[in-house]
């Protein structure tokens, strides 16, 4: 267990750091009291110490001292302002994870005393519900060790896959953006249901297992997506008509459009 005897500090506890403290103590890697939390809102820290049984800290500091893992995990703006407050508590022997979107690992590693690891986080919303998916980076002091430290984390809450940094813009456009993507595909599925007399509350149970289950079977089959689409469709029958209709409207070409201007405004935000 890469995270066996391991100490946990969470710098932020909003909705993202909560899920990743939730799948944390859902799969056993560690126990609560292994787990700190700092926040600027008491309110959030009593809720999250009441709720899962973390111990928690206004001083960041406070919570970078005790740990060897550090979870960077506040808006993006406040990240230059939280590594000058917590540089001086910084060991070379931590780890430091960040899932803000935008900040390269060089500019972490600039504020941090020496060689320390630091490793970068795609997740995306899922998390919330254990089924994220969450591209990890490793910067230029992270080792073997710092890249399956933080793939357990956040494996704990969906699924995580090992990219280089320079490919982050992309993840972005695919799994960051991408609940999105599919939100927009169920509503248009409901709505058209709905249009043919459906009821709305049916419509959406459905659609919204068929796609977890279509999800599902291409996770555990390795097949591709056009292999098992072709499964379902029988010459000249029901999915065959309604395929048409999606090629007709160019739906795979707009997908890539949409992954390509999500990434390339990421890129833009970053830069």
């Amino acid at each position: 267990m890469p995270l066996k005897g391991q100490k946990i500090g969470l710098l932020g506890g909003g909705a993202m750091g909560e899920a990743i403290i939730t799948g944390l103590l859902r799969a056993g890697l560690v126990a609560p009291p292994a787990i700190s939390v700092s926040d600027i809102n008491t309110k959030r820290l009593e809720y999250l110490s009441q709720k899962l049984g973390v111990r928690t800290a206004a001083d960041n500091g406070a919570v970078v001292k005790d740990a060897g893992i550090v979870v960077i995990a506040v808006k993006p703006h406040a990240v230059t302002s939280l590594l000058q407050e917590i540089a001086p508590a910084v060991r070379p022997e931590q780890i430091f994870i960040s899932i803000a979107a935008g900040i390269p690992t060089k500019l972490i590693e600039s504020y941090l005393d020496g060689p320390v690891p630091v490793v970068r986080v795609m997740p995306n919303m899922p998390c919330l519900v254990g089924e994220g998916a969450s591209a990890v980076s490793a910067g230029e002091f992270a080792g073997k060790e710092s890249i399956q430290k933080a793939m357990a984390i956040f494996a704990a809450a969906g699924k995580a896959v090992e990219a280089p940094e320079t490919l982050l813009d992309c993840v972005t456009g695919l799994s960051g953006s991408g609940p999105a993507y599919m939100y927009m595909v169920l509503e248009g599925l409901i709505d058209g249901a709905v249009r043919l007399g459906l009821p709305r509350g049916e419509a959406t149970v459905l659609i919204t297992q068929t796609m977890l289950g279509a999800a599902k079977m291409l996770l555990e089959t390795g097949e591709h997506p056009g292999k098992l689409k072709d499964m379902v469709t029988t010459p000249g029958g029901t999915t065959a008509a309604g395929l048409f209709v999606l090629e007709e409207g160019a739906l795979k070409a707009l997908l890539i459009k949409a992954v390509d201007a999500a990434a390339r405004r990421s890129s833009e935000l970053s830069g």
